[in-house]
């Protein structure tokens, strides 16, 4: 078992999580694993292939559920209204983009972004929620390179994808490309709680989450950065400030709701 300073992982190994340490050592981290920068996408991809069909039910069993509890939370932030254009990043199975569609209604549209055919099929052909299901655009690409013109979007999210994107900083700067001034990006991802009360169940949750779902025991370590850390990966690429912070609803997880334009008239 990991000591509690090694499960939350040390400042030098949270700076393979950045661009520029990453693009200069040719190295990216892969949970607790350095891993060259060009294979990182391949581990990531036969991962998610080994997981796919059981990922959801292993979710909902490990967490007690309370997985959609943070999650209709973390979409309750970004105060989606009917018509809006919603994209999911590294969107998975899609419980998040059920629940954007949900809120968007039959004028709006959310699309399902992610590498992973294996896990896109897995969600797409579920059979619950399968009429919201068939509503939903799935499109199959990389977080860097993301197949949707500039400013097309009223809100992006990413729900517990984005330490999966090997270069971070470039894929905050591809999904503030395509959202609209005045439009508003979600992250939900593990972080170190502040409330030391909630370390056990986080340490829990990952150690015994991602060995039932097929991972090494610790492969992915939750704690990448507290929310002053992450700050700087997304203020230069948006222009923007103070886009994440803890949420208090959400114990060992960031939420991370901001608006890029304040001047938008429409919000």
């Amino acid at each position: 078992m990991l000591s509690s300073k090694n499960f939350w992982g040390s400042e030098h190994d949270r700076q393979y999580h950045y661009d520029e340490r990453i693009r200069r050592e040719k190295i990216a981290n892969y949970g607790y694993q350095k891993v060259p920068e060009d294979e990182k996408t391949q581990w990531v991809l036969r991962h998610f292939n080994s997981v796919a069909r059981q990922y959801d039910l292993m979710n909902t069993l490990l967490s007690f559920g309370i997985h959609y509890l943070w999650k209709r939370t973390a979409i309750g932030t970004l105060g989606l209204e009917p018509g809006d254009r919603v994209l999911d990043v590294c969107g998975g199975t899609g419980d998040l983009a059920i629940l954007a569609k949900r809120a968007v209604g039959a004028s709006g549209e959310v699309a399902v972004y992610d590498i992973n055919r294996a896990m896109i099929d897995a969600g797409r052909f579920k059979k619950t929620n399968a009429g919201v299901r068939r509503r939903i655009r799935y499109v199959q690409g990389n977080a860097e390179q993301i197949a949707f013109p500039d400013e097309h979007f009223d809100a992006v999210m990413v729900g517990f994808g984005i330490r999966n994107v090997t270069h971070m900083e470039q894929g905050f700067t591809e999904m503030l490309r395509v959202l609209k001034p005045g439009g508003r990006m979600m992250c939900l991802e593990f972080s170190k709680p502040s409330n030391p009360v909630f370390l056990p169940l986080v340490r829990f949750l990952f150690f015994h989450h991602h060995a039932a779902v097929g991972a090494s025991a610790g492969r992915y370590p939750p704690g990448l950065h507290p929310p002053a850390r992450i700050n700087p990966l997304v203020s230069p690429a948006g222009r923007v400030e103070n886009h994440f912070r803890a949420h208090r609803l959400l114990p060992g997880f960031l939420a991370a709701p901001d608006q890029r334009d304040s001047g938008d008239p429409h919000r």
